[in-house]
């Protein structure tokens, strides 16, 4: 995009900013497809942890804390955790290449009793949620620490000192080798949903190039690692999504300067060329700023997102007091332009937004997720829409619907395995609307659906999602095989029927014509309902039969293999019901 362009788009999207509410609910719906996520910090337990496991006892209060803090995601409707799984040359996992870091045991080198990384993924999983492995690739802690120390043990040309605190140096040819076998061997033993690289670019410590093509050679070595990493991680399972996180100013634009801190110039990232290559999925820049230092920027890395979901960082700590301070309006209109963009975000940290800062947790909650979402689909993989699933069968009693359903035998288990299910008053449920999601991907093949016993009866939809976000056609119940003409406010009473109650020279008898006016038959309506599944394949009127000969027009609806579909309703208590 050339200068003037981009200057033109720039102040179209502030006119659009700047006019932007406040407040979420003058906004319509939210998307059925948005990556909703959170860093979820473990270094020095910032948001979890809270707490050392050194018994058993003590592990399983770890585990409920985390599970506290995902339930309350869940309502929050976050739909994706990047959990800090390498931290400094340490890790949450028995690895076999770097020990345990302290986080857990309070004791580095230590294990807490349990596999963390691995309970994390299912309880994530176990509430529709993906779980993307945090690695922070290249500060390994200060020098003399376990991880640092023992790295260096092993691999001391990888190392690089500055200060008291270590890096591995991404000038060296083996650093993408062994950061890609790390990735590869989380990757390989665990269920994950991403692998999400975290300072993956030279350290603002680090002496600064001296010429153009020392810059150049730079930004080779990190890309180098990216590149390898994730051809590692896709040659073990290409639905894992490559994921990270950028400085949030790429690089100065014409018309805005980043002052000195941009990925490309400043820290040597080419992310806008790995989003280019098929490298990234996923970019998570990390956008911190406000005002020009935001939107510009914002703007620019959705010019440049190519097949690659963009989702914003936002510095939900800069609300507190003791950092910026800022009103919680600052962050609604960015998500404003966030959304209004079609792009996702990704609040920095977890405990900022749990701890309610400003109200942010309320803002999220009730106003701004008001229905469920899923991540966004991976573009470019090719790969076929999974199949849906079959004889989706519903029982319904007075307070719980139970749902049952039929895989189909060639689903293909490694990428599709879960469910997603919709659910309406009307019907057909439309899949395409967010707000019919009511549970997103399920690994049950079954649900159970409290109700109220007085409400509206829902209608229900199931589809397969597969790892890469692609979802399958619809399989919806079967529909309602008679016409309701009962008035809902009757349905308690004795004579429930509206017409015996509204029309009292109703005969008890509907008739059914052609579209053409033609008699086809007559039907003896039992509690206000007339069965119509014994007609063959058409369109039909229903139409009452009072005495004298007067008829009424109730409905017009359509048969296809007994099932029955209204097209049209002449009266609001024409409903739809299960016989």
């Amino acid at each position: 995009m050339d200068n003037r362009k981009l200057l033109f788009c720039y102040a179209l999207f502030l006119v659009i900013v700047i006019s932007l509410p406040a407040k979420a609910a003058e906004w319509g719906q939210s998307p059925k497809h948005e990556t909703r996520a959170v860093w979820l910090t473990t270094i020095g337990g910032l948001d979890w942890p809270r707490g050392y496991a050194r018994t058993a006892e003590q592990a399983a209060r770890q585990q409920q804390q985390l599970d506290n803090i995902l339930d309350r995601l869940k309502v929050a409707g976050i739909n994706t955790v990047l959990l800090q799984t390498r931290i400094r040359a340490t890790t949450i996992y028995p690895s076999n290449y770097e020990p345990w870091d302290g986080c857990l045991s309070g004791i580095p080198g230590r294990s807490p009793g349990y596999d963390a990384l691995e309970y994390a993924i299912e309880a994530c999983h176990k509430r529709g949620m993906e779980l993307h492995a945090w690695v922070v690739a290249i500060p390994i802690g200060k020098w003399n620490k376990t991880g640092c120390q023992q790295l260096r043990k092993r691999h001391p040309s990888m190392l690089k000192k500055i200060g008291d605190e270590g890096f591995m140096n991404p000038a060296y040819s083996k650093t993408a080798d062994y950061i890609t076998s790390l990735c590869q061997e989380i990757t390989g033993r665990y269920d994950i949903d991403g692998i999400h690289l975290d300072y993956i670019r030279y350290p603002e410590t680090w002496p600064k190039a001296t010429s153009r093509s020392e810059a150049e050679q730079r930004r080779q070595h990190i890309s180098r690692i990216v590149e390898k990493v994730c051809r590692g991680v896709k040659v073990l399972k290409p639905w894992v999504k490559m994921s990270c996180a950028p400085i949030g100013k790429h690089d100065d634009l014409s018309r805005f300067s980043s002052y000195g801190w941009n990925a490309y110039s400043r820290t040597y990232q080419e992310a806008q060329r790995w989003a280019k290559e098929g490298w990234m999925d996923q970019l998570y820049p990390m956008m911190y700023f406000k005002g020009n230092q935001f939107y510009p920027f914002l703007l620019d890395w959705i010019e440049h997102r190519q097949n690659c979901d963009i989702v914003s960082g936002l510095g939900g700590y800069m609300l507190d007091y003791r950092e910026k301070d800022w009103p919680l309006e600052t962050m609604i209109r960015q998500l404003n332009a966030i959304r209004q963009y079609g792009a996702g975000y990704a609040i920095f940290r977890t405990q900022h937004l749990l701890n309610n800062t400003k109200g942010l947790y309320d803002f999220i909650k009730k106003d701004w997720n008001k229905t469920p979402a899923l991540p966004m689909v991976m573009q470019g993989y090719g790969y076929k829409l999974p199949n849906p699933v079959q004889q989706l069968s519903v029982v319904k009693t007075d307070s719980i619907d139970g749902l049952s359903w039929e895989i189909p035998d060639n689903q293909h288990h490694a990428t599709a395995c879960y469910y997603n299910l919709y659910a309406s008053h009307h019907y057909p449920v439309d899949t395409r609307q967010a707000e019919n999601l009511m549970i997103t991907r399920s690994s049950q093949p079954f649900f159970t659906v409290r109700h109220h016993r007085d409400a509206d009866p829902w209608y229900y939809a199931v589809t397969v999602i597969d790892r890469l976000g692609m979802e399958s056609s619809a399989c919806q119940e079967d529909p309602p095989t008679c016409l309701d003409i009962a008035d809902k406010e009757q349905e308690k009473t004795t004579d429930n029927s509206w017409l015996s109650k509204h029309q009292p020279a109703y005969t008890g008898i509907a008739v059914v014509t052609s579209m053409e006016g033609t008699l086809v038959t007559t039907l003896r309506c039992r509690q206000g309902k007339a069965d119509v599944t014994s007609l063959p394949d058409g369109t039909y009127i229903l139409r009452t039969l009072e005495k004298k000969g007067v008829s009424h027009r109730l409905a017009r609806f359509t048969i296809y293999k007994r099932k029955v579909r209204i097209i049209e309703k002449n009266d609001e208590h024409i409903n739809v019901f299960i016989s």
